[in-house]
């Protein structure tokens, strides 16, 4: 059986379950949209928040940041786990206990504000637009290659596929849709890993064999995968090279960009008690982690294979992988198959018969470049978010293997993205039609604006992600980024002071937003349009900080503006006074005694 039918039957084969389920899950109400009933388990949520977490970027391009980075790009498993942690402690148990659908309509009944509630939608969608975009990346990358379709093509086949499950279900059939995805994500993750723990290092743990020794040289792993790229004159796998500055503030950003995101805070309003949400936090930590752990040993053995297959001889001393080899060895057959989709190039530029794969920017390669005859670094391109769905190719791994990553970056790209277009269908017919526009609308009205909302947020997302303004998982901190400034500051707001009023958390949102929003298009483009950025985060505006690290900028502006403004003005009403401390009080607790 070749390689392209074994892929059909993996990814169709997942892809008729998911629908099958949300046939079996169907809503029949807007409490089974919106929060699937709130008869949600604990564990059960726990999974399926780990699968609307671990998306695109998780999945199929954070490896990839990580493999060609190293050490510096361990900002965003820094920053995407300790943003749970604060989810858990600070905001998902008072969000539930509030008992209300949304975030937007937390705000609204909050900030005892409609005008605060549009606010909160807007905010909401700019976020989760910017984020959806990134799933959709990965999903023409995933379709690119396995089904052999073009990117548009892929796009578009996954955008029917998520508007079969999402639209019809709602909630409650992507609750359960997520579960089946965590299974297969998690699965077609990790097999692959420890295949290639095992050939490395002879430990079918990764994250131990991350730190065992290297069974063809003996040597631990990691020195020598120091020794292979600083040889090839790049940057030191395992140490520090980054403005430190900006990657302190990136990972914050993540944090708190994580504890803002709609799509995942919606998750809790699923579960039947106070006490279940956060026993749902601590299950989805530990869902997540089985992948986070695995990631960093992903992306340095990925690496050192690569650099392998680039220098068989021995490195740099033993010459260069030659064209002939690449066109008849069977264990490169990947690279052609890759180089069909356009996210991986080489071209012999020198007419030596071989392709050199080195830091041509390097000072010191540039010197010995010059003394071998090269004329620059020959693997042209190697787009990131390839990286981890090539590593079984590349691993020479079994066709059945392939064909489970698969299915597992569809999985965890389209359960994300199915969580983001809930969320904006929500904050469209709930929070705008119903709760601003026209509240009169009957249930049933309801719940075809909320299927007709997801319909056009899906359309608008797949045409945003013909042209994205990064990789999968840059284009997903820019949204980190933007929720951060917006939304989460409003949450913490709302939750823990009294003071703020409905002036200062609108003045706060709009000017958080604002403010990010500018950062991001002066540095990717206006509304993401290729040729019309300023400065590029190569040369940020200011000083180090690169666009996807502004998140944390723009939420001080927010608490800032907030604090500000709400002093200048009306007090907040006792009654929203009591309304707070009843929401952050457990229910039952009475006055502290002196004894």
């Amino acid at each position: 059986m070749d390689q392209f039918t074994i892929n059909l039957l993996f990814v169709g084969s997942s892809f008729a379950l998911y629908i099958g389920i949300a046939i079996w899950a169907r809503a029949g109400s807007t409490s089974e949209f919106y929060a699937a009933g709130r008869g949600v388990h604990p564990v059960t949520n726990g999974m399926a928040t780990a699968a609307d977490w671990m998306s695109a970027a998780s999945f199929i391009s954070m490896a990839g940041l990580i493999a060609f980075t190293g050490y510096d790009n361990s900002s965003f498993l820094m920053g995407w786990t300790g943003g749970y942690v604060l989810l858990a402690l600070l905001l998902a148990p008072y969000l539930r206990k509030f008992g209300k659908f949304t975030v937007s309509e937390f705000i609204g009944d909050r900030f005892y504000s409609q005008t605060a509630r549009i606010v909160a939608v807007v905010c909401l969608i700019v976020a989760s637009t910017t984020y959806v975009i990134g799933q959709m990346t990965g999903v023409g990358v995933a379709f690119g290659r396995f089904l052999e379709v073009d990117n548009t093509t892929g796009l578009l086949i996954g955008a029917c596929v998520v508007f079969a499950y999402a639209v019809f279900g709602g909630m409650k059939g992507v609750t359960y849709t997520q579960v089946a995805q965590y299974v297969v994500l998690i699965t077609a993750y990790t097999i692959p890993a420890v295949f290639i723990s095992l050939q490395l290092t002879g430990n079918p743990i990764p994250g131990l064999g991350l730190f065992g020794n290297d069974v063809a040289s003996g040597e631990p792993l990691l020195t020598k995968l120091d020794q292979v790229v600083t040889e090839l004159g790049f940057n030191s796998y395992t140490s520090n090279n980054a403005d430190t500055f900006n990657m302190v503030l990136f990972t914050l950003s993540l944090m708190i960009g994580t504890a803002g995101l709609p799509h995942v805070i919606m998750r809790f309003f699923t579960v039947p008690k106070v006490a279940d949400a956060r026993w749902s936090a601590g299950w989805a930590l530990v869902f997540i982690a089985l992948l986070y752990i695995t990631a960093p040993a992903v992306g340095a053995m990925a690496r050192l294979n690569i650099t392998d297959m680039m220098w068989p001889n021995g490195g740099i001393n033993g010459g260069a992988v030659e064209v002939a080899q690449i066109k008849n060895d069977p264990k490169y057959d990947w690279m052609h198959t890759w180089e069909k989709t356009g996210l991986l190039a080489w071209e012999d530029k020198n007419g030596d018969g071989k392709i050199q794969y080195y830091n041509d920017k390097s000072e010191k390669m540039q010197t010995l470049a010059g003394e071998k005859g090269w004329v620059g670094n020959e693997l042209t391109k190697f787009n990131r978010d390839i990286l981890v769905l090539a590593n079984p190719e590349i691993a020479n791994l079994p066709g059945w293997v392939i064909g489970l990553v698969a299915a597992g970056g569809l999985a965890a790209a389209l359960s994300t993205a199915a969580g983001l277009l809930l969320a904006i269908s929500s904050a469209v017919s709930h929070d705008l039609i119903k709760g601003a526009i026209k509240p009169s609308i009957s249930e049933k009205s309801e719940l075809m604006s909320a299927r007709v909302a997801m319909a056009v947020a899906i359309v608008v997302a797949t045409y945003l992600g013909l042209n994205p303004p990064g990789f999968a998982a840059q284009t997903v901190a820019l949204a980190f980024g933007l929720a951060a400034a917006s939304i989460f500051p409003a949450l913490m707001m709302g939750i823990f002071s009294t003071r703020i009023n409905n002036t200062g958390a609108v003045a706060g949102m709009l000017s958080g937003l604002v403010v990010t929003l500018v950062y991001i298009f002066l540095h990717k483009g206006w509304f993401f349009i290729p040729g019309t950025a300023s400065f590029s985060d190569a040369d940020p505006l200011l000083g180090t900080i690169k666009s996807t690290s502004f998140g944390a900028i723009g939420a001080a502006v927010n608490f800032a503006v907030a604090y500000f403004v709400a002093g200048m003005t009306k007090e907040t009403p006792q009654v929203i006074k009591d309304l707070v401390e009843s929401v952050r009080i457990p229910r039952g607790a009475g006055a502290a005694q002196d004894h």
